[in-house]
């Protein structure tokens, strides 16, 4: 017992107990992260919700038949493929991305408890390509999963672009190659790629005391074939307009779909449908991509109520079905290159 003790202990705590230390803004204390306008909840919400919380039941698939692996490498346009909540495989110019990986049974801490996986990953991790870059949103489990995280280290050995304070968390999984940066700053990925780390409305912790001890972010990828977003983990923020100005419309939007009931609890920091919708609309984005459903039963509604209720949202909004999609798990998604549209 007391070895198992010292070995949650291990995992809950975290290593680095100063956090992230560098200029105040208007999203940093000097100490901890913050929305520029606050998620508030107040004591005792959560413990509201889970006494009264009116939990859909979910059917667990052990097994699927999963689609054709993807292609190895793709130069000319952009290969989007789902492979379970907000992992994607975001392919073009020769780079391969790979999104918040999660190949983990259960998106916790612990092997044996906390939230266990519904569905099979999309792509099984032996069929991967090689994996170039790594983007990671932010801290919570089932966005940066250890497990998943050492064995891409091992295999690919590639490079993991996060925002501050987590680059310290990545060099304890082994990592070696780690690049942080603050909203709106970006790096060069390869001489055609070039990533910048957006805002997004969400907070972070990953131990007992280190809540917002690192930031969260969203990806823009500036790509031959046009722009493609990926919102990671957020709940429906003026920062999609804001995106919008300084950064212009995305051609591929990946915005997440699932996780956010009861409403009066999760608005705050996940969208529903309806919110994505929406960020498809201030964002101007030609094409949108559902993510972050039905893998891990987080939150409240349905299994396939996301799907459902999109649906619903874009034939409220007037919008076709091809201009946001809910992919199926492992489903590839083949955009042409910007010149193939042209001519």
């Amino acid at each position: 017992m007391k070895h198992a003790l010292r070995a949650l202990t291990r995992r809950i705590l975290p290593a680095n107990e100063e956090g992230y230390r560098g200029p105040v803004s208007d999203h940093f204390d000097g100490r901890r992260f913050h929305n520029p306008s606050p998620i508030r909840h107040r004591p005792g919400d959560l413990l509201s919700w889970w006494r009264n919380r009116d939990s859909q039941p979910w059917q667990r698939i052990e097994h699927f038949d999963p689609p054709p692996s993807p292609a190895q490498c793709v130069d000319d346009g952009v290969c989007i493929t789902w492979i379970n909540h907000a992992t994607v495989l975001v392919q073009t110019a020769g780079l391969n991305i790979l999104t918040d990986p999660i190949f983990s049974q259960r998106a916790s801490p612990l092997s044996w408890a906390g939230p266990r996986r519904y569905h099979p990953p999309g792509v099984a991790f032996d069929a991967l390509p090689p994996i170039h870059v790594v983007a990671i949103s932010h801290a919570h489990y089932d966005h940066l999963d250890r497990a998943s995280i050492r064995r891409l280290i091992a295999r690919f050995d590639p490079l993991f672009v996060v925002p501050l304070g987590l680059e310290a968390c990545i060099h304890r999984f082994g990592g070696r190659r780690v690049v942080s940066r603050d909203w709106w700053q970006g790096l060069d990925l390869s001489a055609r790629v070039r990533v910048t780390l957006t805002p997004a409305r969400h907070w972070s912790r990953r131990g007992l005391f280190d809540r917002n001890r690192s930031l969260w972010a969203g990806f823009w990828f500036d790509t031959p074939a046009g722009p493609i977003y990926f919102a990671g983990d957020t709940g429906m923020g003026s920062h999609f307009q804001a995106i919008r100005q300084r950064l212009g419309a995305p051609r591929i939007a990946l915005l997440p779909i699932g996780a956010y009931e009861p409403r009066w609890f999760m608005a705050p920091q996940h969208m529903n449908p309806g919110d994505a919708v929406e960020a498809h609309q201030r964002l101007g984005a030609c094409q949108s991509v559902g993510i972050h459903f039905a893998t891990f039963k987080l939150t409240d509604e349905g299994q396939h109520a996301p799907a459902t209720a999109l649906a619903s949202a874009r034939a409220a909004a007037g919008l076709a079905a091809e201009h946001f999609i809910v992919p199926a798990f492992g489903q590839s998604l083949h955009f042409e290159s910007n010149a193939t549209r042209r001519g």
